[in-house]
């Protein structure tokens, strides 16, 4: 028998439109024998990482997307007639498109939210590498543009698809859900197919999942109708329950695409072509500029000695026993992977010394001879006896935390020396709130 892969499924992160659990999806997937599955949530990547934990646990591909919202205009524009976006489904192919589809949905919330996180063409285009295209739903562009105008109207939109992503990496997807064959679905699938044909584009045959069983329906229209502010007993309402949105098996796609087979195993190319390896729990530490010719480590080594030496020495000398807790900690420091970190938040505050700002460490980092050598904090854990395996063993799974207070009337000058020397995608910094302090925090590099 064939194989068939859903490339197009929503789950309870599609808010007050999908129904499915993450667990139990791909619980249901594994049931039903698919070797690879794709979560493609509506404008949000919200599930990713438990999406693909759970499917790499049941021995299932797991295929990273989103249905993406565009803008009919730029997505600057925010007006009322702007709100009348469409759908288009994104797939990573690899590392690159999953950074890209990153980018973009960090842009359609910051700065094509309207209504939806949406964004434009002119922002696809940019991020476009790594992506697969899926030309979406009966609220695709393409699908629009097929269904309601001419021929040669719909050819110009293919075109600017084509343009971001070639044809071998825009494929126009096809839909069989209506329960009753509608004349609407049947129509457009047509004309669908026709534009593919004259394109040479590949069909690939989705299903658009919100739910799991057929018999879910009814649980998944009233949640529509939350979403949408009406009740079930509303005529004038978005009401999906003429349609089949549930994980089909792989038998019942290939029965509706019979007389296509090639759409049901178009599926298995998409599939085999997406091949993401995300490293799940990995540290990710700001880049350090050290001296060249030395590592992050020897640096974190030389500069930790040369600066305990006016501290703790002797005639020139750090006597054995101090030097004895310096190496027990440095040691540690760098074979659990930290030097980078201790260099980084150094730097920090050295750099808001060199303005004038008040900085305090509190915690147990104060039990840190290395963090008391290199400035980060000004207690003293020898003479106050404080112990460092309080703050960081060789066993601890967690990370150190170095809690750094800056004082308020420089703050905003030393957090534009961390954005300036970091990078500002590096910095997340929400600004005071009343009542409460911010502290500027070094977002996890993704490079």
């Amino acid at each position: 028998m064939a194989k068939f892969t859903h490339l197009h499924v929503h789950t309870h992160f599609s808010l007050l439109d999908g129904l499915s659990q993450i667990e139990d999806l791909v619980a249901a997937a594994k049931a039903r024998d698919f070797e690879s599955l794709a979560i493609t949530d509506h404008g949000v990547m919200y599930g990713t990482i438990e999406f693909y934990n759970a499917c790499r646990e049941a021995g299932i591909k797991p295929i990273i997307g989103v249905e993406a919202y565009i803008a009919p205009r730029s997505m600057a524009d925010k007006e009322k007639p702007d709100a009348n976006y469409f759908h288009l489904t994104l797939l990573a192919e690899n590392e690159i498109g999953y950074k890209n589809l990153l980018k973009l949905t960090t842009l359609a919330h910051t700065q094509g939210y309207y209504y939806k996180p949406r964004i434009d063409l002119t922002a696809l285009k940019a991020h476009a590498e790594g992506l697969i295209c899926l030309s979406g739903c009966m609220r695709g562009e393409i699908a629009r543009a097929a269904i309601g105008k001419s021929e040669q109207e719909a050819q110009v939109v293919i075109n600017k698809y084509l343009d971001i992503f070639g044809p071998h990496n825009l494929f126009i997807e096809i839909q069989r859900n209506s329960r009753i064959g509608s004349s609407d679905e049947l129509k457009l699938n047509d004309k669908l197919i026709n534009l593919a044909r004259k394109n040479n584009l590949k069909l690939v045959a989705t299903a658009d999942c919100h739910y799991l069983e057929p018999t879910d329906v009814e649980a998944q229209d009233v949640l529509v109708c939350i979403g949408t502010g009406k009740t079930v007993q509303d005529t004038d309402r978005l009401d999906m329950r003429g349609y089949d949105l549930s994980l089909k098996p792989t038998e019942r796609m290939l029965e509706l695409f019979a007389d296509m087979p090639e759409a049901v195993t178009n599926t298995q190319i998409v599939a085999e072509r997406c091949n993401l390896e995300l490293l799940i729990n990995q540290r990710y530490f700001p880049k350090v500029v050290v001296p060249e010719g030395k590592t992050s480590a020897e640096y974190l080594r030389d500069l930790t000695y040369e600066r305990a030496l006016p501290l703790y020495g002797k005639d020139g000398v750090i006597p054995e026993d101090i030097q004895a807790r310096i190496d027990y900690e440095l040691n540690i420091i760098i074979k659990k992977g930290f030097d980078t970190y201790f260099l980084m938040v150094a730097d920090v505050v050295e750099g808001a010394h060199r303005i004038g700002a008040i900085t305090n460490t509190r915690g147990s980092a104060a039990g840190s001879i290395v963090g008391r050598a290199l400035g980060i904090t000004n207690v003293d854990p020898l003479y106050y006896e404080l112990p460092f395996e309080r703050f960081l063993t060789e066993h601890r799974p967690t990370p150190p935390d170095i809690d750094l207070d800056i004082a308020d009337n420089r703050r905003d000058e030393a957090i534009a020396y961390i954005t300036d020397k970091y990078g500002h995608d590096k910095v997340n910094y929400e600004g005071p709130r009343r009542g409460a302090r911010r502290r500027p925090r070094l977002r996890r590099a993704i490079q």
